[in-house]
């Protein structure tokens, strides 16, 4: 039987030849590929066109070949063999030109001469080839044949999503996109990783909260579906995250929400805390992916994003070398038993209330030592300050702060003193 890690750096391995961009084959192909893991996956399809707040989605793009004829008649930047060599939606080009105008056409990146880099054009019709350095310093004097077999029409843009009910309506938010071609840390980790956490959700018994996955094309696709499902999503999201970055094997990273303080934030931070995992925290002007939707005024939604390197701080980011190599299975097993126990705590924290008067004697209910002096044990400590908290009203991660417990080792007191009816659960 393989391992859960395995598992996961496997469907890295199988979802990362895919060309993916905002639309097409690729995208499906990389849904339908999840879907044979999650089969409660709905896929679903908005039209070329449509609008979505202030923008359009934009016309679907195939593309079939791409590649430059240099003056001795060597194939190079050749899609077929990496399809970062193309700039995405590139238009179809058929023509001959200079080394010195192609060169105006090239992308390379001279402080990291082994790396091709990444590129697109969404909005605008261009066209554009990437080459590592080295390639680009050798390229001659001569006439290039440059060809690029593409084509734009009207079709859709493709997202899954998945809901997971639970005995609330209180969700649990978790995105991630898929409209990157082959990049390992950047593309794939987040949807892999929120596939098998998906697959834990779903092994949950006596589920409280729902939860709503999506994998989406980044900005457009999250931007479509807020504009199909804003309404429900305002009205029942209490956290949420989104998932990036998390295959390498570098420090953990935090971007908080842009209000900083939401549940979301409070729950990342505990775990990152009390799992003992050194990270780095950033400020939420740093951000870049699809948290800029989920937290934009009128959005509001709570999402922050907790990451290995954090996208645009690792030299492989949008390039080549964020290749299979740069990420490990010990990278995204790591990332998942962080995201898993931040849903495990999610799950613990109902809101509990006293149900005495003054502090209980917990002596005569085998709750405290019948011998007494000035030590007081760590677990009787974390009994009176719970209950000292315990007003109805704070949750129970914000009690687990306060008083610097973590939340699953505070759970085990609470099963005693529901018994011995010192609280109950509010509301």
């Amino acid at each position: 039987m393989k391992s859960l890690e395995k598992e996961m750096y496997n469907l890295c391995k199988e979802l990362f030849p895919i060309n993916r961009s905002l639309t097409g084959e690729g995208v499906r192909e990389t849904l339908g590929i999840i879907k044979s893991h999650l089969p409660e996956l709905k896929i679903s399809e908005v039209p070329s066109g449509t609008k979505c707040f202030d923008w359009d989605v934009p016309q679907e793009w195939k593309i079939r070949k791409a590649y430059i004829i240099d003056p001795e008649g060597k194939k190079i930047a050749d899609f077929k063999k990496n399809n970062l060599h193309i700039v995405g939606y590139s238009e179809p080009v058929d023509c001959v030109m200079s080394l010195e105008e192609l060169n105006s056409k090239l992308h390379s990146i001279p402080e990291q001469p082994n790396a091709i880099p990444y590129y697109t054009s969404y909005y605008k019709k261009d066209w554009g080839f990437c080459i590592t350095d080295n390639e680009r310093k050798n390229l001659k004097e001569g006439d290039y044949k440059i060809f690029i077999d593409s084509e734009f029409f009207n079709g859709c843009m493709n997202y899954g999503e998945i809901l997971i009910p639970g005995e609330t309506d209180e969700e649990i938010f978790l995105s991630t996109y898929i409209c990157h071609p082959s990049m390992a840390n950047n593309e794939l980790s987040g949807p892999v990783v929120s596939t098998f956490l998906a697959k834990h959700i779903q092994s949950i018994k006596s589920r409280r909260l729902s939860y709503r996955l999506i994998f989406v094309p980044e900005t457009i696709g999250a931007i479509a579906y807020l504009s199909k499902n804003l309404e429900i999503m305002k009205k029942n999201i209490i956290a949420g995250y989104q998932l990036t970055c998390v295959g390498d094997n570098n420090n953990f990273s935090f971007l908080p929400s842009r209000d900083n303080n939401t549940l979301a934030d409070i729950s990342a931070r505990h775990v990152l805390r009390y799992l003992k995992i050194d990270y780095d925290e950033y400020s939420f002007l740093t951000r870049g992916s699809d948290e800029r939707q989920y937290c934009y005024p009128g959005i509001d939604l709570p999402v922050c994003s907790i990451m290995r390197s954090k996208y645009g701080n690792y030299d492989e980011y949008h390039t080549s070398l964020d290749n299979m190599e740069f990420i490990s299975e010990e990278g995204l097993r790591g990332a998942y038993d962080v995201y898993k126990m931040v849903i495990n705590s999610l799950e613990m924290n109902l809101i509990y209330k006293n149900n005495s008067l003054c502090e209980p004697q917990l002596g005569k209910r085998g709750l405290y030592p019948h011998l007494s002096n000035l030590d007081v044990s760590e677990d009787i400590n974390n009994i009176l300050n719970f209950l000292t908290y315990c007003d109805g009203e704070t949750d129970f991660l914000r009690i687990a702060e306060k008083i610097q417990c973590p939340i699953w080792k505070l759970d085990k007191i609470v099963s005693p003193l529901i018994e011995h009816e010192l609280i109950s659960v509010s509301g």
